[in-house]
């Protein structure tokens, strides 16, 4: 059985400028980016490549829609190298052009046509939350279903993976935060997935001790505080990357996917909305296998005192109390949420998230899935 495997490579560097220059940037290469970025590090540079502006084909997370409309722009554009230069919607589109035939990217998602890798892969993050730089895996929202999906396939691996943390400084510190939770979540669900062992539990442990860290700070120091630790925390979203590319995310997600498909909701502040009550039910249910371990990890990175060991549920709501001195978590219905959509989210879940609930740390059945909802609505 394969317990770890990391094919991208991962490289650092200090500047745009020093990235372009190794890895030699040519007309041969597609960019995907967007203009905040292309024109404080990329601009003046004036490289050859095809650049693409994905806000020019619309906001927010990928669709169908949007790629397709992307796809149709570039069909005449020869290119060798796909370069993606930003955040998760970025990365996912990018993942998807580095494949063979997509004309609808519909048929990629639900495997009509064989996911083959034709083009190379390049991804350079510009939040720090996805960790999809180093995963197998990219969302999007199929509008059609009402619903986001997720291919999940070694050919859209990255070939390399570049961290750059000065890319990190046009972020507005909402887009940080939610970037930044969904690294935790990415650490503390990895650690709990049945696929996971040593090697993905020491990523995912090192990831929740930084991002705590810097989160502590931040509540304590205020948002600027994390211009002094963009390394820090581009890094540890990394690890929470491997991590959970090699041993999976569960409820979390799968519970976050219809809310974000109906409502638009950005990928991280969706999770966010679902990651204490999740935790909760799965303490309830099995207090003693590796959630036991997770929760020591938990009250030595949030510098708790003895209370929490001997009444480790109150773990969860000191996440809350720290994460909304970052930002706000809003009841569902604050989104546009109606109650009688809870049966329909939660069939949703169990119809189209079972990639994902199979790595649950225990099995949850359908009125526990809803029971989620409904506390949370």
């Amino acid at each position: 059985m394969i317990m770890f495997n990391l094919k991208t490579k991962i490289s650092k560097f200090n500047t745009f400028a020093d990235f372009a220059k190794e890895f030699n940037l040519n007309e041969r290469d597609l960019v995907i980016t967007q203009s905040f970025l292309y024109d404080p590090f990329m601009k003046d540079l004036q490289l050859p490549c095809h650049f693409v502006m994905q806000e020019k084909y619309g906001n927010g997370e990928p669709s169908d829609e949007m790629m397709n409309s992307i796809l149709a722009d570039i069909q005449n554009v020869d290119y060798d190298r796909v370069i993606g230069v930003g955040g998760g919607t970025v990365i996912d589109i990018s993942k998807i052009f580095a494949l063979r035939g997509v004309k609808d990217v519909t048929d990629a998602f639900e495997h009509k046509i064989p996911i083959v890798k034709e083009k190379s892969l390049v991804i350079i993050p510009t939040t720090c939350g996805t960790g999809s730089e180093v995963t197998n895996i990219s969302i999007a929202e199929i509008k059609s279903k009402h619903t986001k999906m997720g291919l999940a396939d070694p050919a859209i691996l990255a070939d390399d993976a570049v961290l750059i943390p000065e890319m990190l400084k046009g972020l507005p510190f909402k887009f940080y935060v939610f970037s930044a939770i969904d690294a935790l979540i990415h650490a503390m669900e990895s650690y709990l997935s049945p696929k996971a062992n040593p090697y993905t539990k020491m990523f995912s442990k090192e990831a929740i001790y930084m991002i705590t860290n810097v989160f502590i700070g931040i509540a304590e120091k205020g948002p600027d505080y994390r211009f002094e630790n963009f390394d820090d925390m581009i890094i540890a979203s990394n690890f929470a990357g491997v991590a959970f590319g090699n041993a999976g995310v569960g409820a979390v997600h799968a519970c976050s996917y219809p809310l974000g498909g109906n409502y638009h909701v950005p990928h991280g502040e969706s999770n966010y909305q679902f990651l204490t009550e999740v935790f909760k039910l799965y303490f309830r249910k099995n207090p003693n296998g590796a959630i036991k371990d997770l929760n020591l990890i938990l009250i030595d990175a949030l510098r708790l005192g003895k209370e929490s060991m001997e009444n480790q549920v109150l773990i969860y709501d000191k996440i809350d109390e720290l994460l909304n001195r970052l930002t706000k978590k809003n009841k569902l219905s604050f989104y546009g949420m109606k109650p009688e959509e809870i049966d329909g989210f939660t069939d949703s879940v169990l119809a189209t998230q079972q990639r994902l609930l199979a790595n649950n740390y225990v099995p949850l059945s359908r009125e526990e899935i809803r029971s989620i909802y409904q506390n949370l609505y």
